[in-house]
Formats: structure tokens, C-alpha cells, sequence
């Protein structure tokens, strides 16, 4: 029986997000939240009834704001708001983006700051719990004041307009209500377009499901690195907990300790002196380097977990005096900058990880394993290719981590002259962290052969030990060449979706 999970928009973790992601909970609105919301719609229907004019309410929108929109009006000004932003282009979001969004922009609106109505909220949810999916696409967003093209299409089919999937088919979202037992569609009063659009959630919904993502992925690199230690005959002095305390940052620290809580037990690790007196930077800076990356995973992680339960649209109906004030919490900047600094570091866990397999392929710097790890050297070209794979998809990750927040393009009019493009940052760090888990895949897999080949396995600590069957479940010794982009493929996608790491061995 799936759990319910109550939205209260000060409560949501990343990790109940995934579960609703992936439909292991549905969600319902907290008793709080019901109080909240009906308390501020409340106090938008009086400014309306007391002649007041409020911004996006009975205005119009950006640099039409000093039109004053008549009362009849209202209804129609709220839908036509949805289908004008309603203009992004490229491929549609995938499901669990979509998901993660209604899950955000539900989360949001259950704080009780944006004057929607109830039952619009209550629709939301029904679309998450059933399973109605908008068909959102991926480009358009600016990421400042909101994300409005991708939330005006997720939008649009509450109000019986757009495209939605169901049930694996996608259809018009009039019948995807229909099929899904939800009509009619919402009316949008006062405020509520302006409410669903105006927000941070598809930067924010892209960086969550990335940033428990890029925590497995983390950890992978970490569980590469002990594997390669072992296939190299890693010299473990340069982790000693005394030697690494004198330049105190935690996180090189934390990873320092991890590897030698995995390390716990091996033969085949050295120390300092008794092959070599220092390892290659790849090898000797793993906490250091790591160390760095995790600064920006945990970072972007409290970035995103405050955005998760923030307030992202304008204006604001305010508790104290009930005012509605016009501010710039739609601006995506904290979530663009944390996206960027993410991108940095997961490029990194790669770049490092590509440069320990050239170590193990390469004769001349493998302590004495077969050229490109091969069985028969010369007829075989072994892992050689793999490496040019590893070396081409970092390459490519050097291009994405440019920083998408360090540009700005002015837009309405120029009213709105300052944006953060977030979205476009959230979109690339998620590439890059699938394209790192090929990475380390790779690295994983020539590990496992450079193992297999030196009779090594015996020798393994416990828990890299059972590691190794892991991936060998994947990628078995190879015998001879064969093609493994499907192996690597295999390997890359557990690595982001499983919680094995997480839960078994840190």
C-alpha cells in the first residue's frame, strides 16, 4: 500500500519528492495548508471587492502592468496569461520532471501566500495521484519571473487545454481529464493563473531529481577510486586521518575516512615506500579532489531543499495585514548559481575518474597489467576504446559546465532585465551527471578487468569485494573483445538510480 505524503510547503524533503516521483506515495494537502490557502484567498477577494488594483489581478502582466483590466475581464485575463506563455519549444521534459514539478508548484501553494483557490490546488494534486502527466517542453524558460513557458503548459491542462500522457497515450488535455475521471477542468478566477505559473519549479524540480542523482554518483566515484587503488596497488598513506586533518575541510575528510573504511582489509593496497613512494595526482588527491565536488553536492543540496519549500511567485499575499506586495521571488539566481557550482563538481568526479582509467589501460603507467588491459595483447585491443569513450564524454562535459547564470537577456520590454536562465543550468547538470555515471562505469569496468586479470580477487577488501560482484553483474570479465556500450549503459544507469551505496555501505 502506497504512504501518503501530506504537503505542508515548509516540510517536503528530496527524498519524499522521489518517492512520489516514482508513485510509491500520493500526496494529499496538510489541515494547515487547507487553512492557509482559503485564509489567502479570503484576503485577495476583499482587495477585489474594496476596488483595490493589484498586479497580475486585474492588471496586465510584465510591461503591461499599468493596464488596469476591467472586472468581467478577470477570468479571461488569467487563461489567456496561460496559453500566451504557453511558447516552449525542444524535446518534452521527461515524466519524473513533470512530476517533481506539480509536486513543487502544489508544495509552494500550499504555504498559503498566493491566493489560489482550494480546488485548483486540489486538481494539481489529482493529476499527480492519477497520473496525468502535461507534456512540457524543455526549452523556453528564462528563469526569472518564473519558469512561465514550462508551467504555463503544465497549467493549460487543468484547464482543459494543452497535452497531456495518461496511461502511456498522449492525448489533448480535455480528454486526458476526461480518461482520468477529472472533469470539468478548473475556471481560473482571480490571481490563479498568475499563481501556477509564476515559480522556480522546473529549475527546482530538475535540480532535486539531480541533486539525488549526483549523491549516488558521488558515491560511485568514491567506490571507483577504492577499486582502482586495488588495481593499481594504491599507495593509502596519502589518506592516513592525522595527515589529512592538517588542511581541515570536512568533506576531504569525509571521503578520506570512507575509502579507508572501504579499504578496511585489503592486500592489495600499499604504503608509502614499499612499491613507490607517491601515486599519480589521480590516485594521492582523491580526497582532496572528491572532497571539492562533495563542497559543491552538499551546496546545491541546501540550495535546493530551501527552494523545495519556498514561496516562488508575485505577488505575495502576506499573513500580517493581508497585504499583497510585488517583490522578486520568482528570480531563479539562488538555484542557477547552485546548479552552475554542481556542474563544476560532478565534471570533476569525472575528470578525475577518466584520468585513473588511462592509468590502468595504459602500459606505461599500469604497474605491469596487459596493455589496455587486454587478454591477448596485439590480436586484442582490450579496454583501449573505453578509455576514448571516458575521455570524449568528459570533453563534452567541459563544454555543458560553462556557467548558464553568468548570462542575462532582458525581456518584456525590458522590465524584466535581469534573469538568471536557471533552468537551462538545471538542464545541464543533469546531463552532465548522467554522462559522469558512463564515466565511472567505465572506470569500474576496467577496475574489475585489471582485478580479474592480476588474480586479484582474493586479495579485495570485504566491501569492495562485494562491490565488484555488483558490477560484475553488469560487465563479467571479458575474455575476449566485444562490444560493451551496452554493459556500460547498464552499469551507468544503476549507478544513478540505485540506492545500494547509500544504504549498504556508507
Amino acid at each position: 500500500m502506497k504512504s501518503i505524503i501530506e504537503l505542508d510547503g515548509n516540510t517536503l524533503t528530496r527524498q519524499q519528492i522521489e518517492e512520489i516521483v516514482k508513485g510509491q506515495a500520493t500526496v494529499a494537502l496538510a489541515t494547515e495548508s487547507l487553512e492557509r490557502i482559503r485564509l489567502s484567498r479570503e484576503r485577495i477577494e476583499k482587495r477585489l471587492a474594496e476596488g483595490q488594483t493589484i498586479y497580475g489581478v486585474n492588471t496586465g502582466f510584465g510591461k503591461l502592468s499599468n493596464i488596469k483590466i476591467e472586472e468581467e475581464d478577470i477570468e479571461l485575463l488569467q487563461l489567456n496569461l496561460l496559453r500566451s506563455d504557453a511558447t516552449g519549444v525542444g524535446e518534452p521534459f521527461p515524466t519524473d520532471v513533470v512530476r517533481a514539478m506539480m509536486v513543487l508548484r502544489a508544495n509552494a501553494l500550499a504555504r498559503g501566500f498566493s491566493g489560489i483557490r482550494e480546488e485548483t490546488v486540489q486538481l494539481l494534486l489529482n493529476f499527480i495521484n492519477k497520473g496525468v502527466h502535461p507534456i512540457v517542453p524543455s526549452q523556453g524558460s528564462v528563469g526569472a519571473s518564473g519558469d512561465l513557458a514550462p508551467l504555463s503548459h503544465l497549467a493549460l491542462v487543468l484547464v482543459g487545454e494543452g497535452k497531456a500522457e495518461f496511461n502511456g497515450e498522449i492525448m489533448s488535455g480535455s480528454e486526458a481529464l476526461k480518461q482520468a475521471g477529472l472533469t470539468p477542468p478548473v475556471r481560473l478566477q482571480a490571481k490563479e493563473g498568475l499563481a501556477l505559473v509564476n515559480g522556480t519549479q522546473a529549475m527546482t524540480g530538475i535540480g532535486v531529481l539531480t541533486v539525488n542523482e549526483a549523491e549516488r554518483i558521488g558515491l560511485a566515484a568514491d567506490m571507483a577510486a577504492s577499486l582502482t587503488l586495488e588495481a593499481l596497488k594504491g599507495i593509502t598513506s596519502a589518506f592516513d586521518p592525522a595527515l589529512l586533518a592538517v588542511r581541515p575541510h570536512p568533506e576531504l575528510e569525509l571521503v578520506g575516512g570512507r575509502i579507508r573504511k572501504w579499504l578496511d582489509g585489503s592486500k592489495r593496497v600499499t604504503k608509502q615506500g614499499e612499491i613507490r613512494m607517491q601515486d599519480a595526482y589521480s590516485l594521492r588527491c582523491i580526497p582532496q579532489v572528491h572532497g571539492a565536488s562533495w563542497q559543491s553536492f552538499f551546496y546545491a543540496q541546501d540550495r535546493v531543499q530551501t527552494e523545495m519549500n519556498a514561496t516562488t511567485d508575485n505577488p505575495i499575499v502576506l499573513e500580517s495585514g493581508g497585504e499583497v506586495l510585488s517583490g522578486g521571488h520568482f528570480h531563479g539566481q539562488p538555484i542557477a548559481l547552485a546548479m552552475d557550482f554542481l556542474k563544476i563538481g560532478v565534471c570533476e568526479w569525472a575528470n578525475i575518474s577518466e584520468r585513473r582509467t588511462e592509468r590502468m589501460v595504459n602500459p606505461q603507467l599500469n604497474e605491469g597489467l596487459p596493455p589496455f588491459l587486454a587478454t591477448n595483447p596485439g590480436i586484442e585491443c582490450g579496454l583501449m576504446i573505453a578509455q576514448y569513450t571516458a575521455a570524449s564524454i568528459v570533453s563534452e562535459n567541459k563544454v555543458l559546465a560553462h556557467p548558464s547564470s553568468v548570462d542575462s537577456i532582458p525581456t518584456s520590454g525590458n522590465q524584466e532585465d535581469h534573469v538568471s536562465m536557471g533552468t537551462t543550468s538545471a538542464r545541464q547538470v543533469r546531463q552532465i551527471v548522467h554522462n559522469a555515471a558512463r564515466v565511472l562505469a567505465i572506470e569500474l569496468i576496467c577496475a574489475s578487468q585489471a582485478i580479474h586479470l592480476d588474480k586479484a580477487e582474493e586479495q579485495l577488501s570485504p566491501t569492495t569485494s562485494k562491490f565488484l560482484k555488483k558490477v560484475r553483474e553488469f560487465c563479467p570479465p571479458l575474455l575476449a573483445d566485444q562490444p560493451i556500450g551496452d554493459e556500460i549503459e547498464a552499469l551507468a544507469k544503476y549507478l544513478l538510480s540505485s540506492n545500494d551505496l547509500v544504504n549498504e555501505y556508507v
